[in-house]
């Protein structure tokens, strides 16, 4: 049996999320159909992170087992060809038996982009989240500082979220402007269910002058969801690279930061 790693990106939209349910399609079940056309017998695919409906990949990274025997580049091209248009494949690397997508990694990052302006988006209505009212990104970025470290972050974590602890590490999280977009950056050992939508949350809050730049670290003090804010739209989340040791040589990030179809001019990527 050979294992493999994959890197794909992926437009979320028209998934129920990367796990497949019983009544909707998910992301892994797409995938694993057509990996399984390639290698000519069922495919089970194991990702880095699990993806929200609506939620889509820049870098997600999952791994195969296979004892059929293809290059890397046929990997790749086989699974474009028999994948929905939605999911591609950027990358393939046979790896160790003791690679795992989700146990090797230790650090993800997580992209929320938000369109900051008057009129509503056609282009990326489905790939960015929308705010109208004018955001300070300095003041967003200056509260989000107060996140990074290791904390409890009860207060950004939904109430079905299955995790068994609520602690995580945060190595960093900017917020700039370019152009019309607003990005949140976030790079984390690991999230919690809807942690990235409820952070943005209370940042935007902040950027729109409705709370102050203390109420992040005041939100993150309580250690209760219900003193937070909204939980951001799914529209506006990427997930945007996984990290392994780089003895491995696996691709870590995207090699664009942003999704292609946002209202960006090239000079500010």
């Amino acid at each position: 049996m050979h294992r493999i790693a994959l890197g794909l990106e992926y437009d979320g939209s028209a998934f129920s999320g990367w796990q497949s349910q019983a009544h909707a399609s998910g992301v892994q079940s797409a995938l694993e159909q057509a990996l399984s056309r390639v290698a000519n017998h069922p495919i089970e695919v194991f990702a880095a992170g699990r993806t929200d409906a609506g939620v889509h990949a820049l870098m997600q990274v999952v791994h195969f087992d296979s004892d059929s025997v293809r290059s890397e580049r046929g990997w790749v091209l086989g699974a474009n060809t028999n994948a929905p248009t939605s999911i591609s494949a950027l990358w393939a690397r046979e790896v160790s038996d003791a690679f795992h997508a989700r146990y090797s990694a230790f650090a993800r990052r997580y992209r929320y982009v938000i369109l900051n302006r008057m009129p509503r988006p056609a282009l990326a209505a489905n790939r960015v989240s929308w705010i109208r009212d004018p955001l300070d990104a300095g003041l967003m970025h200056a509260a989000a500082q107060a996140l990074i470290g290791e904390h409890d972050f009860t207060s950004f974590r939904a109430a079905e979220c299955q995790a068994h602890t609520p602690m995580r590490q945060m190595h960093e999280i900017t917020v700039e402007r370019r152009g019309e977009l607003v990005v949140i950056s976030v790079l984390a050992n690991a999230f919690l269910h809807h942690m990235v939508r409820n952070i943005a949350g209370v940042l935007i809050a902040i950027g729109t002058g409705e709370r102050p730049v203390n109420w992040a670290a005041e939100v993150l003090a309580a250690r209760d969801r219900k003193q937070g804010g909204i939980t951001a739209p799914a529209e506006g989340l990427y997930l945007a690279g996984v990290r392994y040791s780089q003895a491995l040589g696996l691709p870590s990030e995207p090699a664009t930061i942003l999704p292609v179809a946002c209202p960006v001019h090239a000079d500010q990527v």
